[in-house]
């Protein structure tokens, strides 16, 4: 009868236990010395040699020749304990004994002197599983067994196990395997078997029974049908996919390339590949390239093996952390949420938009992602920030600051001495805002680049040249014209040019409609919501006046970079410079007061003032 390749070769002593020589070589020196304890703990997740190193111990304490601390396994103590024939060496699986009464019926026993071994061995597996009651019932004979009686627990979960136990016991805890070591033992099984592996798959195996090694034997013995066994065998028998498609797979996502990763995804799919394994070898994969981002110098000891350095420093380079951690933890809930019974297939198709797409997400660390890529994007130079300093480039038009200046101080030459005291000041920093220059209806065509429009030019008479722009007055102190009388808006036209008006002056609703729509595209959201839903325009021809309904519409809108951007806005619109005034709705504050006031009334005697 064949027997698994994982029973036929279960380690008979100490020395054939692979990666616990930190626990074996203390069992054999307290059997060599004879300091047993009187109850054993055993921890470590699955296949790493808890039930095993518990028989072994349990042969060599009743071994009749044990040789350094094993056992010789050719006495007839060993025989007996292998083959079950000795009924004072117990394997209980607490899984299905886990009540009370068994572990009453187990202590009534054990006062008994064994029959033909020195010792009565109770080994129980998974103790954790026991009930309550049946940890308590334990714990006196655990505490002061007789001197022929040895317990040797087992379990996988630590944290189930009460205290008062693990303080009646001593404890080992066994590592996982490392990939080194599960390989040279697949190779010895395989090479005894009569196995033709290569190291590639030896390597692979080793990786897949991630430190169990009798998951390592029990892959190797799935395998073990083909003639050689080779790394796209084991890929073809696991149902895996293989590395260099995943690498696509991940190099699509990280490229915002979502049709070629889904169309990778559907080949995988119609060649038989599980999308929960795929998943999972995706995760491996990001998993790797964030540990050789945050420890670059940790070693392969930090890698599963799988892929290659020069591969994850490659997306290292090119992926960052918080997009990483976003991935890794997208997958990870996706591979979480198959287990409710949803769709695999499609519950993959979506993982692998949310991860080609980050925008689509709404969880806290897509928008930590999306923020650490636009600043990345922002360090390496791809995105400029325009700050209010700079000038847009469509009023610039590539011009030195320096010579628009020149420009704007010649066009008052022959200004009569008081207008020359009116100079305008230098123009303001122009808001951030990129707006497109829409047609003019009745504007005049001239250079805008010597002539710019942004400010109206005082009236002219008899001519005095500006020589520079030091020699303009700050104040009008010796203007005949009132410093605070503002000369009436014109059409603005070149010096030496009668002024143009414009050919046909726009109604106003026409112009009021016209502002509206580019001020609602250009203003900041909060301005544009007062203008489009609160504001009303109106143009009795010489000045354009917005009405608002309160008094904090009409801050928002009188903000110096606010009404600057409404009157360059108008003049567009208008064809020639529109004085623009923000305004109260007239009678709206009397009629909220009125409603104030009725609201208020319903409270009984109230004295209004």
């Amino acid at each position: 009868m064949y027997q698994a390749l994982y029973r036929k070769w279960r380690p008979r002593s100490f020395d054939d236990v692979v990666g616990q020589t930190h626990i074996t070589e203390t069992l054999k020196n307290q059997v060599q010395t004879g300091h047993l304890s009187h109850a054993y703990l055993f921890v470590g997740t699955r296949g790493t040699g808890k039930t095993t190193c518990a028989k072994i111990l349990a042969k060599a304490v009743n071994c009749e020749h044990p040789v350094c601390g094993n056992p010789c396994n050719e006495c007839a103590s060993c025989r007996g304990i292998d083959d079950g024939s000795i009924l004072d060496v117990v394997e209980l699986d607490a899984a299905s004994n886990n009540g009370v009464d068994n572990v009453r019926a187990l202590r009534d026993e054990a006062v008994f002197s064994p029959v033909s071994v020195k010792k009565r061995v109770y080994i129980i597996d998974e103790v954790h599983m026991l009930s309550n009651s049946a940890f308590n019932a334990l714990l006196k004979i655990l505490e002061e067994p007789p001197e022929h009686l040895m317990f040797i627990l087992a379990t996988t979960e630590l944290q189930k196990v009460p205290a008062t136990i693990l303080s009646r016991c001593q404890r080992h805890s066994f590592k996982r395997i490392s990939p080194e070591a599960l390989g040279g033992r697949i190779r010895f099984v395989a090479q005894q078997e009569g196995v033709q592996l290569t190291p590639d798959a030896a390597d692979l195996l080793a990786r897949l029974a991630d430190g169990s090694l009798r998951d390592g034997l029990s892959l190797l013995d799935q395998c073990s049908g083909s003639t050689e066994i080779t790394e796209e065998s084991v890929l073809s028998a696991m149902g895996l996919a293989g590395n260099q498609r995943v690498v696509e797979l991940l190099d699509k996502i990280s490229e915002q390339d979502t049709e070629t990763a889904l169309s990778i995804f559907t080949s995988l799919w119609q060649d038989g590949k599980s999308p929960v394994s795929l998943l999972r070898e995706l995760s491996g994969l990001l998993r790797d390239i964030l540990m050789c981002q945050v420890a670059p110098r940790g070693g392969s000891g930090l890698l599963s093996g799988a892929y290659s350095g020069q591969t994850l420093r490659a997306f290292a380079a090119r992926m960052s952390g918080e997009e990483l951690l976003c991935d890794i933890d997208t997958v990870q809930g996706t591979i979480a949420s198959l287990r409710d019974g949803r769709d695999p297939r499609t519950s993959a198709e979506l993982c692998l938009v949310m991860l080609s797409q980050p925008s689509l997400g709404d969880s806290f660390a897509a928008l930590r992602q999306r923020v650490a890529k636009l600043e990345k994007s922002v360090e390496s130079g791809s995105v400029q920030i325009l700050h209010r300093s700079e000038e847009p480039a469509k009023q610039t038009n590539s011009v030195d600051r320096t010579d628009i200046n020149k420009n704007k101080i010649s066009q008052y030459d022959n200004i009569p001495p008081q207008s020359a005291a009116k100079a305008p000041e230098p123009e303001e920093e122009a808001p951030p805002f990129d707006l497109e220059e829409p047609p003019t209806a009745g504007a005049r065509d001239y250079d805008q680049e010597a002539y710019p429009r942004e400010t109206t030019p005082p009236p002219r008479g008899e001519t005095e040249r500006v020589e520079s722009a030091d020699e303009i007055p700050d104040e009008a102190e010796d203007a005949d014209v009132p410093a605070e009388e503002a000369p009436e808006a014109r059409p603005f036209s070149p010096p030496g040019e009668t002024p143009a008006q414009p050919a046909a002056v726009p109604g106003s609703e026409e112009l009021w409609t016209t502002l509206a729509k580019e001020l609602v595209r250009t203003l900041n959201p909060g301005q544009a919501s007062i203008v489009k839903n609160q504001a009303s325009g109106s143009f009795d021809g010489q000045v354009l006046t917005i009405s608002v309904p309160n008094g904090f519409a009409k801050s928002q809108l009188e903000q110096g970079p606010t009404m600057e951007l409404i009157r360059q806005v108008a003049e567009r619109a208008a064809g020639w410079c529109v004085p623009v005034k923000v305004a109260l709705t007239d009678g709206d504050q009397s009629a909220d007061t009125e409603k104030l006031k009725a609201d208020l009334s319903h409270f009984g005697n109230v004295k209004f003032e």
